[in-house]
This record gives C-alpha cells, sequence and structure tokens, in this order.
C-alpha cells in the first residue's frame, strides 16, 4: 500500500503553499514577466527611433 505522505514532493523548510497561494504567485510571475518584456520593448523602439546615431560615439 502506498502512503500518502510519501506521495507528496519533499517540503523544503516546511513551506507548503496553499492553491490560492500557488495562483496568486503564477499571476505575479507573469505580470512581472510582461512588464519586463515591454520595458524591453520600449528600450528596443527608442533605440530605433534615435537611429544608427546611437551606437556612433567616442570611445
Amino acid at each position: 500500500m502506498i502512503d500518502p505522505q510519501r506521495a507528496n514532493p519533499p517540503v523544503i523548510d516546511g513551506v507548503v503553499l496553499t492553491p490560492a497561494q500557488k495562483k496568486s504567485q503564477r499571476e505575479r510571475s507573469i505580470a512581472i514577466a510582461l512588464a519586463l518584456g515591454v520595458l524591453v520593448i520600449l528600450f528596443f523602439a527608442v533605440t530605433m527611433v534615435k537611429g544608427a546615431g546611437v551606437l556612433v560615439r567616442p570611445m
């Protein structure tokens, strides 16, 4: 017979998230990823608008 306690993955530091906490964490991670993506696109767009002059500068 399979012990239900052993069927679960090991718990690190005794922290077990509830399904609501897992959902909240996933939504927060998605929001951070979207914000980072928007920032990357914004930097790219600004670089394109400024043109190749951005790359020509004295060392």
